[in-house]
């Protein structure tokens, strides 16, 4: 996120508090929604945007809130990394 958009998360922690965390919830639900439509046929990309946003901007809710933003950094990377290593050994070694 711009330094912009960390500000005005961070201004949102500040006047909601707490109570975002149940949001989270809530913008995570709708995104579950529209992807299972999704799977179900429905041609519903722009709403799929949309939640992914929401859902995007409460994370970043929660980094602050938690003061955690280094340590999701750092376990995005280690499981970045150990994605990158099971694609690595599978298409190295593919199942029959």
């Amino acid at each position: 996120m711009t330094k912009c958009e960390t500000a005005i998360c961070q201004l949102a922690v500040n006047v909601y508090g707490k109570t975002s965390q149940c949001t989270v919830c809530m913008e995570m639900a709708e995104l579950t929604k529209e992807l299972s439509k999704n799977l179900r046929g429905q041609d519903n990309a722009a709403h799929i945007a949309e939640e992914i946003a929401d859902v995007e901007i409460m994370l970043e809710q929660l980094k602050l809130m938690f003061s955690i933003r280094d340590e999701v950094t750092q376990q995005r990377t280690v499981k970045l990394q150990r994605l990158d290593n099971r694609i690595s050994q599978s298409l190295i070694h593919p199942k029959p």
